[in-house]
């Protein structure tokens, strides 16, 4: 069974910076993309960015395009979301995902693990 664990979540200013990461339990990681997903309030679940097993190629929502950015670290079975210029949208409880495919998606019926989200609060 593999459990995904985000933290790194808070309130923060607009303009700031989060660093969210997510830790995977198994021996398995680096063979899986993984991905990041967000949840704002009476809003569905969206993608925001996703990681290639190696690393070496990454994919993001235009909404997050040169704000946010997706690493991994395989050593520590961990994947990260670095968040900077925070705007009051980018509000939600953020989600970590293991992906079934090697290349990135950005539909939520392409990934069967879920974390259990950190919640992402920006004040104007």
């Amino acid at each position: 069974q593999v459990q995904l664990v985000e933290s790194g979540g808070g309130l923060v200013q607009a303009g700031g910076s989060l660093r969210l990461s997510c830790a995977a339990s198994g021996r398995t990681f680096s063979s899986y993309t993984m991905g990041w997903f967000r949840q704002a309030p009476g809003k569905e679940r969206e993608f925001v960015a996703a990681i290639s097993r190696s690393g070496g190629s990454t994919t993001y929502a235009d909404s997050v395009k040169g704000r946010f950015t997706i690493s991994r670290d395989n050593a520590k079975n961990t994947v990260y979301l670095q968040m900077n210029g925070l705007k009051p949208e980018d509000t939600a409880v953020y989600y970590c995902a293991r992906s079934k495919y090697y290349s990135a998606s950005y539909y939520r019926r392409d990934y069967d693990y879920w974390g259990q989200g950190t919640q992402v609060t920006i004040s104007s």
